[in-house]
């Protein structure tokens, strides 16, 4: 099963966003959105949450039609990470990963222990009583990752795979912590789920993701597996900079920006 978007074009305001753009994320894989700012990634993504609907073009999630399922149908089938979370009041880190848990089944003691599980898997294991507002902004970004991840704690579900989809999760990261993050989300793909993530660092993203969509003026420039789309020629028109890809030595896909010619 799989994540699929087809023709999807979209208005907002007086302009044009996105341009029928196509893409194909599968289970048991991190998939990437990746390209300039303002190329359309975070509206496409915004597309396949249900956030917005498109004003053509299909989305189906698991074979089924996105525009024609319920919220909580779909809340049991996908979390989502957006690229900022703002609060007015003071809630615990807990309360926040606990909003995850709004249709969890399961009991007070149950929901507890998932909220403890969360907050170790992202880093976070002494934080649950912490005021989110007084976390730094790395820890805040790790704890709505948490909250993401309880909404959707088993890959697998009865309706097939669910999905984690995340708009920039490591943004606000340090390394140590960014590989972390990207090691869990690889982890939950691994285990049956699926995972689409818009990412700016092209080399966590030649690193970890199976499959990328490059995006360039809300158009999809390529799509495919790392070496097809991280192309000298792709990268340098995309990006407005020449960029020359190498290889690691153990055959990894990796940018140096500091060889990009202006």
């Amino acid at each position: 099963m799989s994540l699929i978007a087809r023709g999807i074009r979209i208005r907002l305001g007086h302009r044009d966003v996105l341009h029928g753009v196509d893409l194909t994320a599968r289970e048991g894989q991190v998939a990437a959105i990746i390209g300039p700012n303002g190329s359309g990634k975070t509206t496409l993504l915004r597309a396949l949450t249900g956030e917005i609907a498109p004003g053509a073009g299909i989305v189906s999630l698991n074979d089924h039609n996105l525009a024609g399922m319920r919220p909580e149908i779909l809340a049991g089938m996908r979390a989502v990470l957006p690229q900022q979370s703002a609060l007015s009041f003071p809630f615990t880190v807990a309360e926040i990963i606990r909003i995850g848990l709004t249709s969890h089944p399961g009991s007070e003691v149950e929901r507890a222990a998932l909220i403890r599980a969360a907050l170790a898997r992202v880093g976070l294991p002494d934080h649950a009583g912490r005021l989110y507002q007084e976390l730094s902004g790395g820890e805040q970004q790790r704890a709505q990752l948490a909250r993401a991840m309880v909404q959707v704690w088993q890959p697998v579900g009865p309706d097939g795979p669910r999905w984690l989809l995340l708009d920039e999760p490591v943004s606000s990261l340090d390394i140590a912590h960014q590989l972390t993050v990207m090691r869990l989300v690889t982890d939950y793909a691994r285990r049956g789920g699926g995972v689409l993530a818009v990412m700016h660092d092209l080399n966590l993203t030649a690193m970890f993701a199976a499959r990328i969509l490059l995006m360039h003026r809300g158009e999809a420039l390529g799509e495919g597996p790392p070496a097809e789309v991280l192309t000298d020629d792709l990268l340098s028109c995309a990006y407005g900079c020449g960029l020359r890809v190498g290889q690691a030595p153990e055959n990894a896909i990796w940018l140096l920006p500091q060889a990009a010619s202006v």
